[in-house]
């Protein structure tokens, strides 16, 4: 039997989380009612949290934070986060965005998790809460890798990170066959701070190219220094496929995605249009 649970507060459904082995989080529903309607979740208790301040977003400042229950609507609703409406429109179409969430989307599956993709490139933290006890900051590369083992502990009550001191060096490009909202081939997202007119830390990061959102740390040392010219966006391109495992799916295969992941990342680095 499947039971619903409602939460006043986000400690309260922690301390449910992490006693129950058979509770389920229940936030937007994207993932987990897909799975509770096609017969792969029938055991156990859907708990869903009331609290206001688990949709909270605080955009004002030089410290982003989100909500866990924030969704993919409300993000391309806040003109302060201009920078992530390519990432957040990426998400399906309009019925999807209204419930799809940026909690839940930290769970989805390649070729799925998008926004992910764009929240690794910003280096974001995971707020995780567990039981009654106060919430911790998780980098998310940690995150991804324990959720990659199931091994994550605790409630993702929201995401935080920095804003790009110049939103126009936050970049983001989502391959698909299918156009406005097709499933992902691939996605791309890199943060490339200037400085004196070459890269200073940059971060670049992928999705649908790991079982989970990976971080091009070959291509974010090509770039390391340089002016972003012909010369280092070709060495970029070299360093593109280091660390990545792409999968074979019904939208492409191992192969594909490996020939057209440097093409994509040296149009993005050159600036040119999708």
């Amino acid at each position: 039997m499947l039971g619903v649970r409602s939460c006043a507060t986000i400690a309260e459904a922690a301390g449910i989380l992490s006693g129950d082995r058979q509770a389920v989080l229940l936030g937007g529903g994207t993932l987990v009612m897909r799975d509770v309607n096609e017969g792969r979740l029938t055991e156990g208790t859907l708990v869903r949290i009331t609290d206001p301040a688990f949709r909270q977003m605080s955009t004002g400042g030089p410290r982003i934070e989100l909500g866990a229950g924030v969704t993919m609507a409300q993000v391309l609703a806040s003109r302060e986060l201009a920078f992530l409406h390519p990432a957040a429109r990426a998400i399906g179409g309009p019925a999807i965005r209204t419930m799809a969430t940026v909690g839940g989307n930290l769970f989805a599956a390649a070729p799925y998790g998008d926004f992910t993709v764009a929240l690794l490139a910003l280096d974001a933290q995971v707020v995780l809460q567990a039981g009654y006890g106060t919430g911790r900051g998780v980098p998310l590369e940690e995150f991804l890798a324990g959720r990659d083992r199931g091994s994550v502990s605790g409630l993702v009550a929201g995401v935080q990170f920095s804003r790009p001191a110049n939103q126009a060096e936050f970049h983001f490009r989502k391959i698909s066959r299918v156009k406005p909202k097709g499933i992902s081939v691939l996605s791309i997202a890199a943060h490339l701070p200037l400085q004196g007119g070459r890269a200073a830390q940059p971060r670049i990061a992928y999705g649908a190219m790991a079982p989970t959102p990976i971080r091009a740390r070959g291509v974010e040392r090509a770039l390391e220094g340089k002016a972003l010219d012909a010369a280092a966006i070709q060495a970029a391109r070299q360093a593109a496929l280091e660390g990545c495992r792409p999968a074979t799916d019904a939208v492409a295969s191992e192969w594909y995605r490996r020939e057209v992941l440097p093409i994509h990342l040296g149009r993005l680095l050159a600036g040119e249009p999708r």
